[in-house]
């Protein structure tokens, strides 16, 4: 699991409105988030994923379930080198032998 925000303007306005979540599963067109809490989320939102250092990813809600988790999915693919970078900060036992590539 990784950390992640949501930013998104509130009624139109030029104000963006931020809230925390979760991220439980991610490929490179699609995630599944966990909301803390239940609010009114717009179709079309950013996502930020700061551990990872990856910002302004555009997202489209595609489902909301009913245990505070919605699927969504991104407006552009994420590489691999972004993918990697999700997975060397994630928490899950699945991602414990990755390591970051400075390489590149």
């Amino acid at each position: 699991m990784n950390a992640a925000r949501i930013e998104y303007t509130e009624k139109g306005v030029m104000h963006m409105a931020s809230r925390r979540c979760d991220i439980i599963r991610i490929s490179k067109s699609t995630a599944v988030l966990a909301l803390l809490t239940q609010y009114a989320l717009p179709k079309q939102f950013y996502l930020d994923i700061p551990d990872a250092r990856i910002t302004k990813v555009g997202c489209m809600l595609t489902r909301v379930n009913a245990n505070n988790t919605i699927e969504v999915r991104f407006l552009r693919m994420l590489n691999d080198k972004e993918l990697n970078k999700i997975f060397v900060y994630s928490t899950h036992p699945a991602h414990r032998d990755r390591v970051l590539d400075i390489r590149a």
